[in-house]
């Protein structure tokens, strides 16, 4: 990643950085999460955990799938906060603490077996647990 500084003599100096940019770990950090989320989701179906709500089986790919539509609104929305909150790491960690707990109560509620909304939460926080830090050390503090 570039960076580009105004200096004293008010001459733009740029200045290359190792960090990856925001995107990228969003990337890297969603197909991990992915890979976790249906991974486990495959454990526990192979445990005879049903993973069917309303006795519609949720397959394999759609944790994964909606494993990375996650993961682009966590960037989305760390992107935001990049550009209008004064604190965005700790906006972003507040935030996304309060959104994963909002996505875990549907799991909740499911019209499934304890079992299927046990590993349905799993999901939610095994892929928050990969994704949000890893946007969030992006961020300025």
């Amino acid at each position: 990643m570039t960076e580009t500084a105004i200096n004293k003599t008010g001459a733009a100096a740029r200045r290359t950085t190792t960090e990856p940019a925001l995107w990228k770990a969003a990337v890297m950090s969603g197909v991990l999460a992915a890979a976790a989320t249906s991974g486990t989701a495959a454990v526990a179906r192979a445990g005879d955990v049903s993973l069917a709500v309303k006795g519609e089986q949720i397959s394999i790919v759609g944790f994964a799938a909606l494993t990375l539509i996650g993961a682009v609104l966590g960037l989305v929305l760390a992107e935001a906060l990049s550009r209008r909150a004064t604190r965005p790491r700790r906006t972003f960690l507040q935030t996304t603490a309060v959104l994963t707990v909002l996505s875990i109560v549907p799991d909740a509620f499911a019209d499934t077996t304890t079992a299927s909304r046990l590993v349905l939460a799993l999901t939610h926080l095994i892929a928050a647990a990969i994704i949000v830090p890893s946007l969030a050390a992006r961020l300025a503090r």
